[in-house]
């Protein structure tokens, strides 16, 4: 490290930061101060910095700060000499103002050549300020920019953070800055854990701060932390033959929550087995922040594992007082699933007219009726029988009023599925009312059977037209009822699960479902949506990696079929490779222009007799025959075999090109080659508007 410069350490002391976001908080810190050190002049870009978070702190440590900021050298350009000197070498009045303004004399000045001219120029050095002097106010500036969407304010003071701030640390090198930050004076002291080692104590040296806090039984790097608690939960439960299900997002929660983790096994009733497995683990996950154990078959292990912030002196009463704790919760969970069981879903469905779906759309009963009567309507479409889809479409919200999904709402669906299957449902039924959820989020799984595809797409349609109808589209970042996530999961059914439905179709049958119940839904309401899901097309295709305009040359031809986009898409990005593919996309859009440069009628039909030129007759005869052979696989939707047989059109359309003027004077002969390129041109519409291809030279 230059002696010029040393690392930097930056800590505030808190009161308990929310466990959720601290990584995110830790990670902006370091972001933000680095942002303004660099600003300052006092860090270079590639600087190392590490960002540090536990329940009552957040640090940065940032290597090689300059302990000055880099003088900054101003320039000012004045007269050129030719104005700035008479004949006889005298500084004329321009001159003289010019060092004036500056305040020095004429003889400081320099003379320097710029832009080919030659000019006098005054040069001053501003001195750069000190660290010392620069730090607080970086600090400040990154504490600001933080991502916290509620501050608050404590004390007296006017001082906002996430949480209140009581002590402050700023260490360059192994100096302390006395600075003033949140109202709290810096020093060179920290706090150790709050009940192993709760006194104060200094940090001598910035890159001495890892170190010096894990003496004081503080483990400040996440990273670390996470690491140790899933190398103790794996080894406690190999204890138990089993191996422990670390889910990311409790994995980071509880690293959140302890400064010291310490993990800790723990059991439960085998009886408690007998309850649905996801209701177990929802009790342990969300009440009580347990990771579960699984065989290696992965069914659930009367264990669990949970994490103390101090160590496990006394493991056995800890253990006990966990597993009492927990034995409460399941009593709780087994409570809710009798009491749910004193009613069929059948009964509950008349429970959803108490749940408001929307203030203009009616009741969960109201979209209830709806999903089964459209369920009913795809199945017909795709000719299947409509019985299974009507039956779990009806069902499928009833479980939202059950105790147990009251509790966990993470559950709906799954609780759904079990009483269903306890109820006698067929299997068809019990699964669709569970996946018509899916999917939730990008890459999530697809629902597993018909049925369950059927009434997810019933479910997502029903929403989108309905909430159009009500002029509440998605604008910006908001999207409320996650209408965007709706219109991927219908490409993503449509394309990927191979259903073989058209969205104008779909939407019609939505909105037939709402006139029906007195709810009239536009003809714009129904083309917006359509416009919706379509428009999604593009953030789903160019993930997969289909090129821009691939997507325009297929979206040009109005298509809302969504398999049928997908094989025009996979067609004309395969087609790009073609070597005839870019001069046929060339020509493409010069009969585009052509036609449109012409804007006069054209006869739809090609007059033998007004072929003059062989490129004409050549290029005719070809199109004739190449129409004949493309037409049925356009039927079938052969789009690959049908660009193959079109690229042959590639020489006859060059030469005609070559040869043929297509706007002569001659009306009867213009209009017959127009007739020609459009016979042509609507070959490749039939497929994309080839004229979007982007072909580099």
């Amino acid at each position: 490290m230059p002696i010029h410069s040393a690392p930097l350490l930056v800590e505030l002391g808190t009161e308990e930061l929310p466990p959720m976001a601290l990584p995110l908080l830790g990670d902006a810190f370091a972001e933000q101060l680095a942002v303004a050190l660099e600003e300052a002049g006092l860090l270079a870009t590639e600087a190392p910095r590490r960002w540090y978070a536990t329940p009552r702190r957040l640090a940065v440590h940032l290597g090689g700060v300059a302990r000055r900021a880099a003088d900054q050298i101003h320039q000012r350009r004045g007269p050129s000499i030719k104005a700035a000197f008479d004949a006889a070498g005298q500084p004329t009045p321009a001159a003289k103002g010019f060092a004036r303004s500056c305040g020095v004399d004429i003889p400081t000045l320099a003379k320097e050549t710029i832009d080919g001219g030659e000019y006098l120029v005054w040069r001053s050095t501003l001195p750069g300020l000190a660290a010392i002097d620069l730090i607080p106010n970086c600090i400040k500036k990154a504490a600001a920019g933080l991502p916290i969407p509620k501050r608050m304010r404590w004390g007296r003071g006017t001082a906002q953070f996430v949480r209140p701030v009581h002590w402050t640390v700023v260490i360059h090198g192994k100096r302390s800055i006395k600075c003033e930050v949140f109202g709290i004076r810096s020093s060179n002291r920290t706090w150790g854990h709050r009940f192993l080692s709760n006194t104060s104590f200094p940090i001598t040296d910035a890159d001495h701060y890892v170190e010096t806090l894990k003496k004081q039984s503080v483990i400040v790097s996440f990273d670390e932390r996470r690491n140790l608690i899933r190398q103790q939960a794996t080894r406690l439960a190999l204890r138990v033959n089993g191996r422990v299900v670390l889910s990311p997002e409790l994995l980071d929660l509880v690293t959140a929550l302890v400064e010291s983790p310490h993990a800790l096994l723990g059991g439960f009733d085998t009886a408690y087995l007998q309850m649905p497995t996801e209701v177990l683990i929802a009790s342990m996950r969300d009440h009580q922040k347990y990771f579960h154990v699984t065989d290696e078959a992965g069914h659930l292990l009367p264990h669990f594992i949970t994490v103390s912030n101090i160590p496990l002196t006394r493991s056995g009463r800890v253990r006990e007082g966990n597993e009492r704790v927990l034995k409460a919760r399941l009593d709780d969970a087994r409570f809710f699933l009798e009491a749910d069981r004193q009613h069929t879903l059948e009964q509950r469905l008349a429970d959803l007219k108490g749940v408001l779906f929307h203030r203009e759309l009616g009741s969960l009963f109201d979209k209830s009726l709806r999903l089964e009567t459209l369920a009913s309507a795809i199945a017909g479409a795709l000719h299947v029988s409509p019985k299974g889809p009507a039956r779990a479409a009806r069902l499928a919200k009833t479980d939202l009023v059950s105790s147990m999904v009251g509790e966990f709402p993470e559950l709906q669906g799954i609780m759904g599925r079990y009483y269903a299957a306890q109820e006698g449902e067929v299997s068809d039924v019990t699964t669709a009312i569970e996946e018509h959820y899916l999917p939730r989020y990008a890459g999530d799984r697809l629902p597993s059977t018909r049925t369950g595809r059927i009434v997810a797409l019933a479910d997502k349609i029903d929403s989108i037209i309905g909430i159009f109808s009500t002029d509440e589209a998605p604008t910006g970042e908001k999207d409320p009822y996650a209408l965007r996530r709706a219109a991927l999961g219908i490409i993503r059914l449509l394309v990927e699960k191979r259903m073989d439905l058209d969205l104008n179709t779909l939407f019609r049958l939505g909105a037939e479902t709402y006139i029906a119940q007195n709810r009239p839904v536009t003809t714009q309401a129904c083309d917006k949506s359509i416009a919706f899901v379509t428009e999604r097309y593009w953030a789903f295709y160019e993930a997969a990696g289909y090129r821009a305009d691939e997507l325009e040359a297929v979206t040009a031809t109005g298509t809302a079929h969504a398999l049928d986009f997908n094989r025009r898409l996979k067609a004309v990005s395969r087609f790009r490779q073609h070597p005839a593919a870019a001069s046929l996309a060339a020509a493409n859009k010069r009969i585009s222009n052509i036609l449109r440069q012409a804007g006069e009628q054209r006869s739809a039909h090609i007059d033998s007799s007004l072929l003059e030129l062989d490129a004409e007759h050549a290029l005719a005869n070809h199109l004739l025959q190449t129409a004949s052979v493309v037409s049925p696989l356009l039927q079938q939707g052969d789009y690959v075999q049908a660009l193959r047989h079109l690229a042959k059109l590639k020489a006859p359309t060059d030469r005609f090109f070559e040869e043929v003027r297509v706007m002569v004077e001659d009306s009867a002969l213009r209009q017959n080659r127009l007739a020609l390129l459009k016979h042509l041109a609507d070959l490749f519409l039939a497929i994309a508007d080839f004229s979007h291809l982007q072909h580099s030279e």
